[in-house]
C-alpha cells in the first residue's frame, strides 16, 4: 500500500510540475503582451466618459421606469395590425419629440433658477424632485468578493440620496467568509445610519452571511420559496497527517503564540486545538446572533439560530422576513409612483493574467458550491 501511494505521489508531482511550467509560460507571455499594449495604446475612454488613469471603473445608472415603458410599448406594437402599427409609431415619434423639448425647457429653467439663487435673488422654492428608488444587486460567493462593488455603489448612492428616497438591494447569497460578509453587512449599515429606508429583496437564498446582510434592512421581502436563515458558523479542514506518516513524510510547524495554529492540514491535531477552535466558533456564533437580534428585535433568536433554513410561510411566521413577494413585483409597483434607478459599478476590464486566475478560482468555487447546493436542496425535495 505504501509503495502504491509513493508511485501515485510521484506521478502527481510530475503532472503538477508540468502544469506549473505551462501556466508560468502562459502568464509570462500574457504579461509581455499586456505591457506591450500599455506602451503602445495608453488609456482608453469608457462608455461613461473619458477614463482617468487609476480610476478603476465607473458607475452606470439605468432608469427602470423607461425599461418597463419600452417593454409595454414593444408588446403593444406587436399586437397591432400593420396599418395601426405605423400610425402608433408616428404618434410615438411626435410624443418623444415633445417630451425631449419639455425636458430641455425644464433643464433650462432649473439652471436659470440656480443662477438666480447664486446671485442672491430669492424666488419661489424649487419644486421637490420625485422620490427615487435606488436598486443595487449583490450576488454573493464564499469570499463575498462582491463587497468591493457594493461599497462603491453605496458610496455613489449616498452622495445624492436623501431620507425621502429608498435603497433596494436584490440579494442572493448562501454565505461564506465571516470577515467578507461582516464587511458587506456594515456597508448596508451605512445606509441605515443616514436614515435612508433600506429594503432587501431575496428571490432565492439569504443564508448564513447572506442573512447577516439581509437582516440589516428596514423591510425584508422574500419570494415564496426563497431560503432564509442558517444562522450558524462552521469550520471544516481536511487532515493528511496519517497519510504522510505512512509515507514517512514529516511536517514541521513552528509557531510563536500558544494558539497561533489550532488545527492544521498536515500536522497531528490535538484535542486542545479542537477545543480552542470550537471556542472560537462559538464566540463568533454569539456575535452573529447578537447582530441579527439587534437588527430584528422581534425575532426569537434562540429559536432560529440553530443553523437551519426556512422558506415561505415558515420564514414569515418566524419573523425572518416581513413579506412574501418577488423583487420584480415590488419594483414594478414602486415604478408606478416613483423613479426607479438601477445602479451598478462596472470595474475596469481585467488583464489576461488576472482573468485566467479568477476563472480557475471560480471554477473550483463553483464545484464546491454545487455540492453545497445539493445538500441544501435535499431539504426541500
Amino acid at each position: 500500500m505504501a509503495y502504491l501511494f509513493a508511485e501515485y505521489g510521484l506521478f502527481l508531482l510530475k503532472a503538477l510540475t508540468l502544469l506549473a511550467v505551462l501556466v508560468l509560460a502562459a502568464l509570462a507571455l500574457a504579461g509581455i503582451a499586456a505591457r506591450a499594449r500599455r506602451g503602445s495604446v495608453g488609456g482608453r475612454a469608457g462608455r461613461g466618459g473619458p477614463a482617468r488613469r487609476g480610476e478603476g471603473g465607473r458607475i452606470e445608472i439605468v432608469r427602470y421606469n423607461e425599461r418597463l415603458e419600452a417593454l409595454e410599448e414593444s408588446l403593444s406594437q406587436a399586437l397591432l395590425e400593420p396599418g395601426a402599427r405605423r400610425v402608433a409609431a408616428k404618434a410615438k415619434r411626435a410624443r418623444d419629440k415633445a417630451e425631449a423639448k419639455a425636458a430641455a425647457k425644464a433643464a433650462k429653467a432649473q439652471a436659470k433658477r440656480a443662477r438666480r439663487r447664486s446671485e442672491g435673488d430669492e424666488e419661489a422654492p424649487e419644486k421637490k424632485p420625485p422620490r427615487r428608488v435606488f436598486v443595487l444587486d449583490f450576488d454573493g460567493d464564499l469570499r463575498a468578493s462582491g463587497v468591493e462593488k457594493l461599497r462603491r455603489e453605496i458610496t455613489a448612492v449616498l452622495t445624492g440620496a436623501t431620507p425621502e428616497d429608498e435603497v433596494v438591494v436584490r440579494l442572493d447569497s448562501g454565505g461564506g467568509a465571516v470577515t467578507g460578509y461582516g464587511l458587506a453587512a456594515s456597508q448596508l449599515d451605512r445606509i441605515r445610519k443616514r436614515e435612508i429606508p433600506l429594503t432587501v429583496c431575496v428571490d432565492k437564498v439569504a443564508a448564513s452571511g447572506g442573512y447577516m446582510m439581509a437582516c440589516v434592512a428596514d423591510r425584508l421581502l422574500a419570494a415564496p420559496f426563497a431560503m432564509l436563515g442558517s444562522i450558524g458558523v462552521v469550520a471544516q479542514i481536511p487532515n493528511f497527517h496519517r497519510l504522510l506518516k505512512e509515507l514517512n513524510i514529516d511536517v514541521e510547524l513552528l509557531t510563536a503564540g500558544k494558539y497561533k495554529r489550532t488545527l492544521t492540514l498536515f500536522g497531528e491535531n490535538t484535542d486542545e486545538g479542537r477545543r480552542k477552535l470550537l471556542q472560537d466558533i462559538e464566540r463568533i456564533h454569539v456575535q452573529f446572533k447578537d447582530y441579527v437580534g439587534e437588527h430584528r428585535p422581534g425575532l426569537d433568536i434562540e429559536r432560529v439560530s440553530t443553523g437551519e433554513v426556512w422558506s415561505g410561510q415558515d420564514a414569515l411566521d418566524l419573523a425572518l422576513a416581513d413579506e412574501l413577494t418577488t423583487s420584480d413585483d415590488y419594483l414594478v409597483g414602486a415604478s408606478a409612483e416613483r423613479e426607479v434607478l438601477l445602479v451598478a459599478y462596472k470595474a475596469k476590464r481585467k488583464g489576461l493574467v488576472e482573468r485566467f486566475s479568477l476563472a480557475f478560482e471560480g471554477a473550483l468555487e463553483r464545484l464546491a458550491l454545487r455540492g453545497l447546493e445539493h445538500l441544501v436542496r435535499s431539504r426541500f425535495p
